[in-house]
C-alpha cells in the first residue's frame, strides 16, 4: 500500500508556492493562456526535455539557465504559439520574456524557467505577454494552481492536476504537480508540459537523477500518436519549506520521496494519455519476464504505440495476433514459445499457442473499460490552434482507474515495466487534419 494520501491542491499544494494562470490574448479564443508558478524563496530545480532536434526556443532556454544554475523561483508558460522553428527572433522572445517578468516579480532573469506550447513556427505575441505578466502576477495565490493548469493546454478536454503527501523525519512532505498535453504524444518525452513542485529538500544532483527516473517511468512510457514535440519539458522545483533535513544520498527517505514524485509524474502520465486526440479509452500494457526493465519498457511502448493495436482497441476487436506482432517487432529477442497474452481477464495465448475464448465477451470487455474511463461528458467548442474551433466531446472528469489492460509475458527474466496509450478512432484522423486550416 503506497505510504501517501492525495490532497487537493496542485502545485501549490506543497508549501511556499503561489501560482496563477489568466487570459492574456494570445488565443484567439479568449481563453487562458498565460501561467506562472512561483516560489517563495530559492528551490532546486531539474528538468528533462525534448530529443527533438528542432527545439523550441524556451527548452534551449531552460537547459542553459540549469547547466550553469541548479536553482529557480519561477516557471512561465504561455500557451498558444510555441515558438519553435522562429529563428533568432525566438530566442530574443524568450530572453525578453524572462526580463520582464523578473523585473515584475523582483528576482533575476536567471532564476526564471520557460515552457511554451501552441503552433510550431509562430512566435510568442508578444505585446500581449509583456502586457499581461503583471496582470499575470497581481493573480498570484496559493490557491492558483487550478488557473494555471486552465491556462497550459491548447486541444485538451481536460485539465491535469495531482497532489500527494508524506512524512519524511516526522514532518508532511508534499509532492504536486501539472500537465497538458493530448497530442502529439510519444517518448522522448511526449507535446506535453510537466511542473512538479514539492517543498521537500534535496541536493541538485539527486533531485535531476530523481526526475529523470520518474520520467522514464511515466512520460516517456506514453503515447498517443508516435509524434515527439519540440516543445516537451518537466521541470521540477523543490523549495526545501518542510523544513526537513535536505537528502543528499539515496536512502529511505530518498526513495519514499522518488516513490510519491514517481506516482504524481505516473498520474499525469495517464491523464494525458487518456486524454489522447479522439481518444475513448486508456489502453494500459504491463510486460514481464524480459531481460531487464529497459527491454520490458520497449516491448510495452511498441504494444501501445502500434496503430493496430490502437484501432482494433477502438474497434472492440480482442485481435490478439496484433499485439504478438507489436511484441515480436520490438527489437527485443525472446522465444516465441514463453509469449503469453492476456486482455483483461482473457488468457488469449500461452505458451506461444493460441487457446480458445469467448470473443464476444473479450469484446464487450473492451466496451466496458471505454465507457468506465469517462464519468461524464458534454459536448464543448475547443480551440484546436490560433485560428480553429472544431465540436469535440468534453471529457469532465476521467476515471483512471479502469483502463484496457493488455498483460504480456515473454519469459523468465525478472525484468517488468508498464506503459500507457489510447486507442485510434476516427476523430483522431479529423482534428489533425484540420489543425491549421
Amino acid at each position: 500500500m503506497a505510504d501517501w494520501k492525495e490532497i487537493p491542491g496542485g502545485v501549490t499544494a506543497p508549501r511556499g508556492y503561489q501560482a496563477a494562470g489568466i487570459a492574456a490574448g494570445l488565443k484567439p479564443s479568449g481563453s487562458p493562456d498565460l501561467a506562472v508558478i512561483f516560489s517563495e524563496v530559492e528551490a532546486i530545480a531539474a528538468g528533462v526535455f525534448t530529443t527533438s532536434q528542432v527545439r523550441a526556443a524556451c527548452i534551449d532556454y531552460c537547459r542553459q539557465r540549469l547547466q550553469g544554475k541548479h536553482s529557480a523561483r519561477a516557471i512561465l508558460c504561455n500557451a498558444g504559439q510555441a515558438n519553435a522553428g522562429t529563428g533568432e527572433q525566438g530566442w530574443l522572445d524568450a530572453k525578453l520574456s524572462a526580463q520582464v517578468l523578473g523585473e515584475t516579480l523582483g528576482i533575476s532573469p536567471n532564476l526564471i524557467l520557460l515552457a511554451s506550447t501552441g503552433v510550431i513556427g509562430q512566435r510568442i505575441r508578444m505585446n500581449a505577454l509583456t502586457a499581461g505578466i503583471p496582470k499575470l502576477v497581481a493573480e498570484l495565490s496559493p490557491t492558483g494552481s487550478d488557473a494555471a493548469a486552465q491556462a497550459i493546454i491548447t486541444t485538451d478536454l481536460v485539465t491535469k492536476s495531482i497532489a500527494l503527501e508524506t512524512k519524511i523525519h516526522d514532518k508532511i512532505v508534499r509532492v504536486g504537480g501539472i500537465a497538458k498535453g493530448s497530442g502529439m504524444i510519444h517518448p522522448d518525452m511526449a507535446t506535453m508540459l510537466a511542473f512538479v513542485t514539492t517543498d521537500a529538500a534535496v541536493s541538485p544532483q539527486l533531485w535531476q537523477q530523481m526526475l529523470s527516473r520518474a520520467a522514464d517511468r511515466s512520460f516517456n512510457a506514453i503515447t498517443v500518436d508516435g509524434d515527439t514535440s519540440t516543445n516537451d519539458c518537466l521541470i521540477a522545483l523543490a523549495n526545501g519549506q518542510s523544513r526537513t533535513p535536505a537528502i543528499t544520498q539515496m536512502g529511505a527517505e530518498a526513495e519514499k520521496l522518488e516513490a510519491m514524485l514517481t506516482a504524481v509524474c505516473q498520474h499525469l502520465a495517464k491523464a494525458i494519455a487518456r486524454d489522447g486526440e479522439g481518444a475513448t479509452c486508456l489502453i494500459e500494457v504491463r510486460v514481464s519476464g524480459a531481460p531487464d526493465e529497459l527491454s520490458a519498457r520497449k516491448i510495452a511502448k511498441t504494444i501501445v504505440g502500434s496503430s493496430l493495436v490502437k484501432s482494433a482497441t477502438f474497434g472492440r476487436d480482442p485481435n490478439w495476433g496484433r499485439i504478438a506482432a507489436a511484441a515480436g517487432r520490438a527489437g527485443v529477442p525472446f522465444e516465441q514459445e514463453n509469449l503469453r497474452i492476456e486482455l483483461g481477464d482473457f488468457l488469449l495465448m500461452e505458451n506461444g499457442n493460441p487457446l480458445d475464448f469467448d470473443r464476444k465477451a473479450a469484446s464487450l470487455y473492451l466496451e466496458k473499460a471505454a465507457a468506465d474511463s469517462v464519468v461524464s461528458e458534454n459536448l464543448l467548442a475547443t480551440e484546436i490552434s490560433n485560428d480553429l474551433v472544431v465540436d469535440r466531446i468534453k471529457i469532465k472528469t476521467q476515471n483512471l482507474d479502469n483502463p484496457v489492460t493488455i498483460a504480456v509475458s515473454v519469459g523468465n527474466g525478472s525484468g517488468s515495466s508498464v506503459a500507457w496509450g489510447c486507442d485510434l478512432s476516427y476523430d483522431y484522423v479529423k482534428i489533425n487534419a484540420e489543425y491549421t486550416t
